[in-house]
């Protein structure tokens, strides 16, 4: 039986309960956290950070999140939105003028937030090694036309947001958007997540195991299809995972590396007015515009019923993850998700180092989110 450790408030029993219980059904290694209006009430982590099961999983241990990089990736360009340097309602090439290129000249910073800008893929599928040349995927980004109307439906950029928000925040702020999460979240907020993770924290990464998980099932798409064709634009990441140059390489889209307490230690400005002990991330005007919804519907890439508003996905038929439609969350792929239930001040998390198939979360994720519910309506009687 897997030991879990760290702390759980009582009132909270049934999260470690089901923490625990995905131990018992062949979790490798993993994290989970929530936090309640200002208080951590849940910080636990149990199972193993290598492949092999020899080395346990510490305190300290962090692991590529996957797409949950995506809400620290959104936090930044939303930020950039609260001081005053850019709008979610700009155009992109006012900012990135290169951008308009092939009839993109009416799209919108809010577009990227929300998958709807018509690039989640490459026209000419890139290589590993382009893949690791951020200046040539901008390029290429920049001169493609859209796949569809932009905003008028969203078709998951699994890799190729994190290109499009990364070039917006270097272009208005002059920092990549590594940098700029950094300087302006992380350190501020003594959160141990990195995007381009320096050498230094590597024996603290866990060991993603991948054989479980089949690359190509990812976006089922066939033939011609806008997911087929976002399937096959780049190398699967899957394979690169644990090399030290995923590991160093910033892509906001998908190789954030963190653990459950520091990713929802982030997050947690959502559910806390925008404010993580005195220091302001955003604005509470800023998160009510995360509310905006600009698209749902059937996602043209995952092919399932999705909401998304600006920056962060939202309840919706095909992803049922909170008790209110006041709560934005998003997924990684494999099995890490976190959640912000912002009416009800909660942010939990759940990272962990055992892919499963399903590009946003799974069953062991919905048992520790659903119970930190459970546990908050109970407290709320």
């Amino acid at each position: 039986m897997t030991e879990v450790h760290g702390h759980c408030d009582p009132a909270w029993e049934g999260v470690r309960e089901g923490f625990a219980a995905n131990f018992a059904e062949g979790d490798l290694g993993a994290s989970a956290c929530v936090i309640h209006r200002d208080e951590m009430v849940v910080d636990l982590w149990g199972g193993h950070r290598d492949v092999a099961a020899t080395a346990p999983w510490e305190q300290d241990t962090i692991v590529n999140v996957w797409s949950t990089t995506k809400m620290m990736a959104a936090l930044c360009v939303l930020r950039l939105h609260d001081h005053g340097r850019l709008s979610v309602d700009d155009r992109i090439a006012t900012h990135w003028p290169e951008f308009a290129a092939n009839g993109k000249e009416g799209v919108l910073v809010k577009h990227a937030l929300s998958h709807s800008v018509g690039l989640p893929g490459y026209d000419v599928p890139i290589t590993e090694d382009e893949m690791y040349n951020t200046a040539l995927c901008v390029e290429r980004l920049a001169a493609q036309a859209p796949w569809w109307e932009p905003g008028s439906a969203s078709g998951y950029h699994a890799s190729t947001q994190g290109m499009l928000l990364g070039e917006i925040v270097r272009r208005v702020d002059g920092r990549t958007l590594g940098t700029y999460y950094r300087e302006e979240i992380a350190e501020p907020l003594g959160a141990d997540f990195h995007i381009g993770t320096p050498e230094e924290h590597f024996p603290r990464i866990a060991e993603m195991r991948t054989d479980e998980i089949d690359p190509d099932a990812v976006f089922a798409g066939e033939g011609d299809s806008i997911a087929a064709r976002a399937g096959r634009s780049e190398p699967s990441h899957a394979d690169m995972v644990n090399s030290a140059e995923w590991r160093q390489f910033e892509q906001p889209a998908g190789n954030g590396h963190g653990n459950a307490r520091s990713v929802a230690r982030v997050v947690s400005c959502l559910s806390r007015g925008g404010a993580v002990d005195g220091y302001q991330v955003l604005s509470p005007e800023t998160i009510e515009r995360c509310f905006e919804v600009q698209t749902d519907g059937t996602d043209l890439v995952l092919g399932m019923p999705t909401k998304f508003g600006i920056g962060f996905g939202m309840p919706s038929e095909g992803m049922p993850m909170g008790v209110n439609d006041r709560t934005l969350f998003w997924a990684g792929w494999g099995g890490s998700f976190c959640v912000a239930d912002v009416d009800n001040e909660m942010t939990v998390s759940y990272v962990m180092n055992r892919m499963q198939d399903g590009t946003v979360g799974g069953m062991r994720s919905a048992r520790v989110i659903f119970a930190a519910h459970a546990a908050g309506q109970a407290l709320r009687g």
